[in-house]
């Protein structure tokens, strides 16, 4: 019976703690064009392709540890190095409101590039193409390669790691030659 009243306060003491794990903030993405770099203030500006607000403040060390897949990271340019203005770009970002946290960016240059809204008709795997219905009413289909970034629920994704259900919103960011189209980033329209 002693036995069994320790095992019982032991088991109460560690529910009643704290939990001790560290959240890791998930790195989210979206596209825009750099307008306004502040060094000084620690501040990006971009005019994003959705508009959202664009504000960013950079990521320092005291907000944290960040889940960011390391194959997208290391095609990216971390905020306090990127310096290039009027270029298109790849945000990668965490958290949600006007001021977000900017923790990367990758450069896709000038262009051109495509902006297409519009809901998932279908995702076939096997042939690494997405097909939506566009804003217009029509049917566009975007080749996908394994540096495809795709913004999910649970943050940025590539490799094909990730799944887009048919009727899902979409903004689809991609190149064009040849008369086909390769998305770059994928990521929900809401």
């Amino acid at each position: 019976m002693k036995l069994l009243s320790k095992i019982v306060l032991l088991a109460t003491c560690f529910s009643l703690m704290p939990s001790i794990a560290i959240a890791q903030a998930r790195v989210h993405a979206l596209s825009g064009t750099v307008s306004t770099i502040y060094p000084k203030v620690k501040m990006t500006e971009i005019d994003t392709d959705n508009g959202s607000p664009g504000h960013f403040e950079w990521l320092t060390k005291s907000d944290g540890p960040i889940e960011f897949d390391k194959s997208i990271s290391a095609d990216a340019i971390v905020a306090d190095k990127f310096t290039t203005l009027q270029t298109h770009v790849i945000v990668y970002y965490c958290g949600e409101g006007d001021v977000r946290t900017l923790v990367a960016l990758h450069d896709l240059g000038a262009g051109p590039l495509a902006n297409s809204t519009g809901t998932v008709v279908k995702l076939d795997r096997h042939e690494h193409l997405l097909t939506i219905k566009n804003s217009k009413g029509g049917e566009e289909s975007f080749h996908l390669d394994p540096k495809t970034v795709v913004d999910t629920e649970v943050g940025v994704a590539t490799n094909y790691k990730f799944d887009l259900s048919m009727g899902t919103q979409v903004r689809v960011l991609a190149t064009q030659a040849n008369g086909s189209q390769t998305a770059l980033l994928i990521t929900p329209d809401f």
